[in-house]
């Protein structure tokens, strides 16, 4: 292979929603650069995109494809990223190496929530954007439609740079104005014919204005000339694009290899280079790894600085561990080829690094240098996981950090609180994909269920109690007996009280506050006069609050926002221990809890869903049927945007309805809100519940 620097590198992520044609279109760029001699087919499972077995199976991309191209002399590099939000991971890490993006509309959709997804994030991330309106030669193909759909996604950023000259079954032929001529089929070029001469030059007049309007020196010239050549349209639109200010459009058919060379050639011409030196210490950055067969662990990089050359040693900054870079490869999905140097803003991928994991850098000893992690997205869906075999649970959690490594939107973390491993990804299709890999990759049966909640356990109310422990057995005994009341802990600190029915002013003599790792906070006053208890055991009753609040009176839930005031009690001269107090501080604390108003509080998310108008009403009702309490409403782009407060106990599955509700089309995003009262007949539920659990254990 040829070697490229970097002012002659392209990196262009694929960009659409589910069946928009991406992997068919990957083929056709690589069969346009010779990498591969015939194009293969999703439906004959031999695609170098899709080559997966489990996309085989499911004929879709599930994973982020790196590849490339040679083409004009110039090496274009390009991720194939699934369309599904299921997978947007893929996409994430995609957006971080690319300089811009290739985002395929479907012709017979237009603009979907998953395509409108994909500008948002492209915006967000800076990410310059081209537009190839795909599947022109499906029978319900509409390109007026679908020029409205990108217009009101869009508005006066849209350009055509192309238009086609029919649609559906006899869709064979572009009319190109930035070159002015008409593209038939895979090869022929020709002048445009008449009957379209009229529309290509009011397209032609558009797209010279919109072109002049990032440059001074064009706009000049514009208004001298009236017009501008080829390639100043192109350095207009150059600057334009990488300014996010223009989407130019352009028309293709991957199955037909039709207006891919031209695709192509814009890249290599328009499309921004990799803003890297190649002057310098090299480094390069890790944005994905997998595990494949016959290789082992593959690390999939993009250099960053400098030039990478074989044998050359890198080191993780923070571990401080060297790799050797014996060998490595440039990529196009699963056939790699064998590389001896790589410049600043191309890719590769290595095998068996010691610093794989995605999002690490390596860089020459001693530089310095270091890259941000990749930032991605919060799950959506979560649910807890076991082996159907405890003897299993060892294997279970090395194959879940396995699979977390190469999909880092993958999240396993056991949970104390629940005792519980909690698996969380971006949708029920995602974990679906994990329990297939855990079952064929790794041969471990797992069950997978809903996760139990985490509830919050809190008073409303004062109460006290006391409580005597007292235990002799020969020799020495145990005593201790403490005397505390409880009250929520909000607003200023008060000491007066009625205790026993006789109002009592309380004097703090020391005090410990403690903000809770689950959140909310402990407050904890020691009010003993007299030397009823000596100081030294306060601690030993603060432990023992400590614990009965890690496991609540009412529902073994976390307990928060208490004031504990120690007030009186009594001590044994010689059976009085640090363990007597513990018990009687527990108990006492648990008696004055459940007399004080004690209330279960739930976690609440904040949720915001995008969704096609027509199932506004649906997504609605869906909602408020899961206790939602709707917010602002509004519109975007043709959607409807709905928020809304919902208790996480209410999401499990939420992925999966909505898209059954809306035929697929809608997404949401989730993020945790605070704690709130769960309603009373919730609690008597979860009361029963608990009281039921105890006694079976029992």
């Amino acid at each position: 292979m040829k070697e490229y620097s970097t002012k002659d590198v392209r990196n262009v992520v694929l960009l659409g929603a589910t069946k928009s044609g991406k992997t068919t279109l990957a083929e056709a760029m690589l069969f346009e650069g010779k990498v591969i001699s015939r194009m293969g087919s999703i439906e004959d499972k031999n695609t170098l995109s899709d080559s997966n077995e489990l996309e085989k199976i499911n004929q879709r991309s599930i994973y982020a494809t790196p590849l490339y191209t040679e083409y004009g002399g110039c090496k274009i590099n390009f991720i194939d990223a699934p369309g599904s939000d299921d997978f947007i991971g893929g996409a994430y890490s995609a957006f971080r190496v690319c300089e811009s993006g290739l985002l395929l509309v479907n012709a017979q959709q237009g603009v979907e929530v998953g395509t409108d997804n994909f500008i948002r994030r492209a915006e967000e991330q800076k990410l310059p954007v081209i537009i190839a309106v795909s599947q022109l030669d499906a029978d319900k193909a509409d390109w007026d439609s679908v020029q409205n759909s990108m217009k009101e996604a869009l508005g006066s950023k849209i350009i055509n740079v192309q238009f086609p000259t029919s649609t559906g079954a006899a869709f064979d032929s572009i009319i190109d104005v930035l070159t002015m001529k008409c593209y038939k089929g895979s090869s022929e070029v020709m002048d445009i014919p008449a009957e379209f001469a009229d529309q290509a030059a009011e397209y032609r007049e558009q797209l010279i204005e919109k072109a002049a309007e990032f440059d001074d020196t064009l706009m000049e010239k514009y208004f001298e000339a009236g017009t501008l050549s080829e390639d100043e349209i192109r350095k207009g639109l150059n600057k334009g694009i990488t300014a996010g200010e223009v989407y130019p459009v352009f028309c293709v058919c991957g199955k037909k290899d039709i207006g891919v060379k031209r695709i192509l050639e814009f890249i290599r011409n328009v499309a921004p280079a990799p803003d890297c030196k190649e002057e310098g210490p090299a480094s390069l950055f890790i944005y994905k790894n997998d595990v494949e067969q016959h290789l082992g662990e593959v690390s999939y990089f993009k250099v960053m600085s400098g030039i990478l050359t074989t044998g050359m040693d890198l080191e993780d900054p923070v571990s401080g561990n060297k790799d050797r870079f014996s060998a490595f490869f440039a990529v196009a999905g699963a056939k790699k080829e064998p590389v001896t140097s790589l410049h600043a803003g191309d890719f590769g991928c290595a095998v068996k690094l010691k610093n794989s994991k995605s999002s690490t850098t390596l860089a020459i000893p001693g530089s310095g240098i270091s890259y941000d992690r990749i930032q991605y997205p919060a799950p959506k869906y979560r649910c807890a996981i076991k082996a159907k075999v405890q003897q299993d649970d060892q294997k279970l959690g090395d194959a879940l950090k396995k699979i977390s490594a190469q999909d880092p939107t993958v999240v396993v973390e056991y949970s104390k609180e629940l005792r519980q491993t909690i698996l969380s990804g971006n949708g029920e299709q995602h974990i679906n994909i994990v329990k297939w890999r855990l079952n064929n990759e790794f041969g471990l049966e797992v069950e997978l269920f809903a996760p139990k909640v985490p509830y919050r356990e809190t008073i409303t109310k004062v109460a006290s109690a006391q409580y005597r422990h007292k235990k002799q057995s020969g020799g020495a005994g145990q005593f201790g007996e403490v005397h505390l009341l409880v009250c929520p802990a909000e607003g200023e600190l008060n000491t007066k009280f009625m205790i026993n029915g006789k109002e009592t002013q309380l004097n703090v003599k020391s005090q410990d506050i403690t903000e809770l790792e689950w959140g909310g906070k402990l407050e904890f006053y020691n009010c003993v006069v007299g030397g009823a208890i000596d100081l030294g055991f306060m601690p030993a009753i603060l432990k023992g609050i400590k614990e009965r609040m890690v496991e609540g009176p009412l529902t073994g839930s976390y307990a928060r926002d208490i004031r504990v005031f120690v007030y009186d009690g009594k001590m044994h001269p010689v059976d009085s221990k640090e363990i007597a107090f513990i018990i009687a501080g527990r108990n006492a604390f648990r008696e004055a809890f459940r007399n004080a108003g004690p209330k279960i509080l739930e976690p609440i998310y904040n949720v915001e869903v995008m969704t096609p108008s027509e199932y506004q009403g649906a997504v609605m009702s869906d909602l408020q049927n899961r206790r939602g309490m709707l917010g602002d409403m509004g519109a975007d782009k043709g959607f409807a945007i709905l928020k809304a407060r919902v208790p996480l106990a209410e999401l499990y599955r939420y992925s999966t309805t909505l898209s059954s509700l809306t035929a697929g089309s809608a997404t949401f995003t989730m993020e945790f809100a605070d704690y709130q009262p769960v309603p009373g007949d919730v609690q008597n539920k979860l009361l029963a519940e608990y009281a039921a659990q105890e006694q079976e254990e029992d």
